[in-house]
């Protein structure tokens, strides 16, 4: 063989070397404890995306954090540094994201959140590489204020755990209900006794209650609440109702209006075509967690066919342009990078065995955030 044969053999290897490059994604979520369900149905919504679409040049990372921040700070370092990640993702707690993002994006890294999206990083943090795919914090929540106030109600009594989103929450419910307070608390994270929340609530004189407890604290705090002898309308975000919380409660939630930007009787073909493959698949109804992480990965992979991480302004752009098929329907993106979407009131129901949601009413249409106006990127 010729040295002129032997120079393009190893031309046409090195372009399909190229060709196969694979892009990593570092998949950060809660796998074990009481917010286990959540990272479970992240991880899932988003596999379920990635097997559909067949791709051999995309490799997903997944790894446990604990629901500690200290630990998903160490796998995000051990991500970055060395499995090479171009991509971050997966986060459910917004107090570990507000310890991982900004660090991961200083370092060049993109980060597409699958749920976690704390006010910090829609304003004043914001950043090119940060794009929360699934709202900002306070979106939910505003709905149930919205409702609230168009309800009447005049004294609801408020409550959310003592961390970034739990903060966010309870500001974006009194941002959209506007109205007198009966009472406002913060619990613990991770707190599954509340026993001294319902006594406040019984003597508050509220008309009313809002609270936002996801995951194991849902749980604890409803089944506890059905006991209490308490008589008022509950209401709250989608992610005090999900599927997992729902199941466990039983006949305590039916009823119960909350706020979501999705739910799986929302009347998108691509929500429907992803409702019976996760059920297929996974045998049971997906959550909002897995529509979530189902719609970052196909925002991903859309941006993936325009351009690579390592081209960053065009993989940017990409992702900017939000050029695929939402779960939710028409979905765009805010001069932050956070979305611009529509979110919905729905209520408790049982179809056969099964405790789901359903939408009732449209609280608020084409909903961005509030923070837009402090963010730089404009």
């Amino acid at each position: 063989m010729s040295v002129k044969t032997l120079l393009a053999a190893a031309s046409l290897v090195a372009m399909a070397a190229t060709a196969q490059a694979e892009v990593k994604v570092g998949l950060i979520t809660t796998l074990s404890g009481g917010g286990a369900s959540l990272g479970i149905d992240t991880r899932d919504g988003f596999l379920l995306a990635m097997d559909a679409a067949g791709r051999d040049d995309v490799e997903v990372i997944v790894e446990d954090d604990q629901r500690k921040p200290d630990v998903a700070v160490q796998i995000a370092d051990k991500m970055i540094q060395s499995d090479k990640v171009d991509i971050l993702t997966g986060i459910v707690w917004s107090n570990l994201a507000m310890a991982v993002v900004p660090a991961a994006t200083a370092q060049g890294k993109f980060y597409l959140s699958t749920n976690a999206a704390p006010a910090q990083l829609a304003g004043k943090g914001c950043n090119p590489n940060y794009f929360s795919v699934s709202y900002q914090n306070d979106n939910l929540h505003e709905a149930a204020g919205a409702y609230a106030k168009s309800e009447g109600y005049t004294k609801p009594f408020i409550m959310a755990p003592n961390y970034p989103a739990g903060h966010d929450s309870l500001n974006g419910f009194k941002r959209f209900y506007g109205g007198e307070l009966a009472g406002e608390v913060f619990t613990q994270l991770g707190q599954t006794d509340y026993a001294a929340e319902l006594a406040q609530i019984r003597a508050s004189g509220a008309d009313s209650i809002f609270f936002f407890l996801p995951g194991g604290m849902g749980i604890s705090f409803l089944k506890q609440y059905a006991d209490s002898g308490i008589e008022l309308p509950v209401m709250g975000p989608a992610f005090s109702f999900d599927q997992a919380i729902l199941q466990a409660v039983g006949d305590a939630a039916l009823g119960v209006k909350n706020g979501s930007n999705w739910s799986k009787d929302l009347d998108v073909p691509a929500n429907a075509t992803f409702v019976s493959a996760f059920e297929e698949k996974y045998g049971r109804l997906p959550s909002l967690y897995a529509a979530y992480g189902y719609d970052t990965a196909n925002l991903m992979l859309s941006a993936l066919d325009e351009a690579e991480p390592a081209d960053a302004d065009a993989f940017r752009t990409a992702l900017k342009a939000a050029e695929f098929d939402s779960v939710r329907g028409k979905f765009s993106f805010d001069t932050n990078n956070h979305p611009i979407q529509d979110i919905y009131i729905r209520e408790v129901i049982k179809e056969g065995d099964i405790y789901t949601n359903k939408i009732v009413a449209t609280a608020i249409e084409d909903r961005s955030s509030a923070y837009v106006a402090d963010c730089a990127m404009q």
